[in-house]
């Protein structure tokens, strides 16, 4: 009997030829069948195509939306993005995942298959078909008949992996996106493993023992997930992965103890998630508000915080920042005073920008997770926060679709700019006296300078000159698009002129006009904006303009430098945890060999400048040769072959602006044009000199190898399509010149009329000179006088004997016309192919 690669690897834990271990195998045997007969008999199910994104963010509603609220954000959608109502060239694109998003959560069962696992109805066949486990720890043993009890495993109780398994999809759009809030532990097992069966119950109790902080656990068949095993790195059976902020950590400890693994998700989060708070440092870190964020202290009698208080600041850590202060020290007996702590209870206080008294605590000996998480959803916003991202814009101006009950945002547009600061003072002083509830009124500032885009496109709706120090009141319809109206009459822009002061005399006059002028400013903008919030909030009032708004841009990005650097320190990190002593000298022999090569590279390409340098020092002191000749360089120039094997290079893929000049020779006149065609091409050697920029190359053809292309181009360039029936001999001598580029060309021959186009409009000029009353022998400086001129001209353009020696003699001519542009070019819709014969 052959056995599994993965007996020979050692998953098993009996010894390899014992009786226990082919006593086990029968039983793996048995089970197996069991289970393949149960495969059978479940069949398969047809799956329908759903949503390939998010439908709660393609309707643009919460997860915890009711039905009524899906149908409305459905409807309202669908009129605006129907094919027939909308211009846009996306819209029936975007009706079409507006409908199957709808489809899907308008099921309830749909719906929470999407919730639980991630599936829809396209993928819900892969997870019908496969087998359910769930009740393989009660399967009948019938090995107990024979060796007892001793042989049941099902205290195990692997059945326990099977109920939370996932798969891959599930994996990449539930598990990886909730880890950048809460730490994901996976982990990796068999249905033949047995160390997975004795990992069970320290498992179990793992799950008991972490999922009250907030830890989430899944398990994942590594035999139905081969991609996934691979991707993040599982070495053996069973694995622990914990997965946070997008990343995988593998657990490498043998023994799976929850104390362990509670030290190994400590060591894994971010590095001073809650720091240390004392008498003295206090201050400044309440005062930190300016960075957006809430400010709450965790207090224990203990030296560090416990594990559900680090993982509920890893999950609040983009609203909230979190302090440690540890009761019972010297350091903290101010802050225990000040707020009147009680030395042997856990305590959280949240503060926005007072630090004087915080707006919500709790004291408890052991506070539960869910409490915290409810308290500091409640309270992870300042009283005035400013709009930094678009996550910012999500949480504090969500989108509402029911009209009856609108959700309104006032916002302050300012400049980040100490000036300012009283403005902003105001606006937050509006929002704490504010008796409006935070479920229909939320008050903001944002930068105008860092929201450009935001703001241009609530001004050009509205045709506002100037936002500055302006209130606008917005209700966002959906993700893209927001109703809103400008507060006109607000003196916000008054506060930052005035201020009070103190002094005696005639300053404390002026500093008592100064705060009863800004008292006025005060009570008169909060006047307006109640006034604003009162009226729009009535279901009969609808806002003034509508536009259509991009995301907001995130001014608490990292640069990119930062960025580099995270990414060097995760690989860091990365390596230190994966690579063992048994991978250390491998990795530094290929480091080692790779700078080695690189080290002889530059050796080498150093002594070889050094020798071009001498070389060029030698001619520099020596300039003559031998013979007393100036040694001067002169460039070259190379004549090609036209041929099938360089056909593409000299033709077809010429760059733009090159060209390649081609002589039309047989075998028994190249020796005599060659030298001649040499001879008139070399003054533009220097165009061609430079290999690394050539502008103009220089071939020969011989017409018994190119007649069929020469017949074929020639073909190409008539306006009628016709048999091209050509002579080879009266080929010779014709010259081309190619522009691969733009699929044109230019033909020079001795019986060419474009050849001698010179000669005949110079005679044309001597005949109208020798026309001349005034001066009969004007034309003589040329020979003709004019009673001979037509027989000189037609003795001159058309010699009745043509030599092969004088076949290029008008070719220095020609050239100098065909690089001033002015010969005919002959264009071609493509090259033909090059055939040898």
């Amino acid at each position: 009997m052959k056995l599994c690669p993965e007996w020979k690897k050692g998953f098993c834990g009996s010894k390899k030829g014992s009786k226990c271990h082919l006593l086990l195998l029968w039983r793996g045997a048995a089970l197996g069948l069991l289970l393949l007969l149960a495969v059978i008999a479940v069949g398969q199910v047809d799956g329908a195509t759903a949503a390939n994104t998010d439908p709660y963010k393609i309707l643009g509603i919460q997860k915890h939306a009711t039905l009524q609220d899906i149908r409305k954000a459905y409807k309202q959608l669908a009129k605006e993005w129907h094919p027939d109502k909308s211009d846009h060239p996306e819209a029936e694109t975007k009706f079409v995942e507006i409908k199957q998003a709808y489809e899907l959560l308008s099921d309830t069962e749909r719906r929470k298959a999407y919730d639980l696992y991630g599936i829809t109805n396209e993928d819900a066949h892969l997870y019908k078909e496969r087998p359910d486990y769930s009740s393989y720890g009660r399967f009948p043993d019938p090995f107990e008949q024979f060796f007892g009890h001793n042989f049941n495993f099902h205290d195990q109780d692997i059945s326990l992996f099977h109920k939370l398994s996932i798969t891959s999809k599930y994996y990449e759009t539930n598990i990886v996106p909730k880890s950048r809030h809460t730490p994901q532990i996976l982990m990796f097992y068999s249905d033949w493993c047995f160390s997975c069966m004795k990992a069970a119950n320290s498992f179990k109790k793992m799950i008991d023992t972490l999922e009250p902080f907030g830890v989430t656990f899944a398990t994942i068949n590594a035999g139905h997930e081969n991609q996934l095993v691979r991707k993040v790195g599982v070495h053996s059976l069973p694995c622990v992965i914990m997965v946070l902020d997008e990343h995988n950590y593998v657990y490498k400890e043998s023994v799976y103890n929850t104390q362990r693994v509670v030290e190994f998700i400590r060591q894994k989060l971010p590095y001073k998630l809650l720091p240390n708070i004392d008498d003295s440092s206090v201050d400044s870190f309440l005062n930190g508000w300016s960075d957006n964020r809430v400010r709450a202290i965790v207090m224990e009698p203990r030296t560090q915080p416990r594990l559900r208080y680090l993982i509920t600041a890893f999950h609040f850590r983009e609203r909230v920042a979190f302090g440690f202060v540890q009761l019972n020290s010297q350091k903290t007996q101010r802050i225990q005073e000040r707020y009147k702590i009680h030395p042997s209870l856990d305590t959280l206080l949240i503060f926005n920008e007072e630090p004087s008294r915080p707006v919500a605590s709790i004291s408890m000996s052991d506070i539960p997770t869910a409490t915290l998480n409810n308290i500091i959803s409640v309270n992870k916003y300042l009283a005035l926060p400013r709009l930094s991202s678009q996550s910012m814009l999500e949480g504090v101006c969500p989108a509402e679709w029911n009209r009856p009950r609108k959700r309104l945002c006032v916002v302050l547009v300012t400049e980040n700019i100490p000036t300012h600061d009283e403005a902003r003072h105001a606006m937050r002083r509006i929002a704490l006296e504010s008796n409006y509830s935070p479920e229909r009124v939320r008050f903001a500032y944002i930068y105008q300078e860092k929201q450009a885009e935001f703001i241009d496109a609530l001004a050009e709706h509205s045709k506002l000159d100037e936002t500055v120090l302006k209130v606008v009141i917005i209700w966002r319809r959906d993700t893209k698009h927001v109703k809103y109206e400008w507060v006109h009459g607000a003196t916000l822009e008054r506060l930052d002129k005035s201020g009070g002061g103190e002094g005696g005399g005639a300053e404390g006059g002026s500093g008592a006009v100064e705060n009863e002028t800004h008292e006025i400013n005060y009570n008169n903008t909060k006047q307006k904006v109640d006034g604003a919030i009162q009226r729009l909030l009535r279901s009969s009032e609808a806002l003034t303009y509508e536009a259509e708004v991009k995301d907001l841009l995130d001014e608490h990005a990292q640069g990119l430098v930062v960025r580099i650097l995270n990414k060097f320190l995760m690989a860091f990190e990365y390596m230190t945890d994966n690579l063992g002593q048994e991978h250390i000298l491998p990795a530094l022999s290929v480091v080692g060999t790779i700078a080695f090569i690189l080290g002889a590279g530059y050796l080498m390409s150093y002594l070889v400048r050094i020798e071009e340098e001498n070389i060029q020092k030698k001619q520099s002191k020596n300039p003559d040769d031998r013979n007393g000749k100036t040694m001067n360089y002169v460039p070259e120039l190379r004549l090609h072959e036209l041929r099938a094997e360089k056909y593409n290079g000299l033709v077809r893929l010429l760059k733009p602006g090159c060209r390649t000049i081609v002589l039309l020779t047989d075998l028994q006149s190249r020796n005599k044009l060659i030298p001649a065609f040499h001879k008139a091409v070399w003054p533009y050697r220097n165009i061609s000199s430079d290999d690394r920029n050539k502008t103009l190359m220089f071939a020969h053809m011989l017409i018994e190898k190119g007649i069929g292309w020469y017949a074929e181009l020639l073909r190409l360039s008539l306006s009628e399509s016709r048999e091209m029936k050509i002579n080879p001999r009266n080929c010779i001598g014709t010259v081309i010149a190619l522009n691969g580029h733009r699929k044109y060309f230019c033909m020079y021959h001795a019986k060419h009329p474009e050849s001698n186009r010179g000669a005949k409009r110079m005679m044309k000029m001597t005949r109208q000179l020798s026309t001349m009353p005034s001066d009969p022998e004007a034309g003589a400086f040329l020979g003709m006088d004019s009673s001979d001129s037509e027989t000189s001209t037609s003795d001159f353009s058309e010699p009745k004997i043509l030599l092969e020696e004088n076949l290029l003699d008008g070719l220095p001519n020609w050239l100098d016309r065909l690089f001033e542009g002015t010969t005919h070019r002959y264009y071609i819709n493509y090259w033909p192919d090059f055939t040898s014969k």
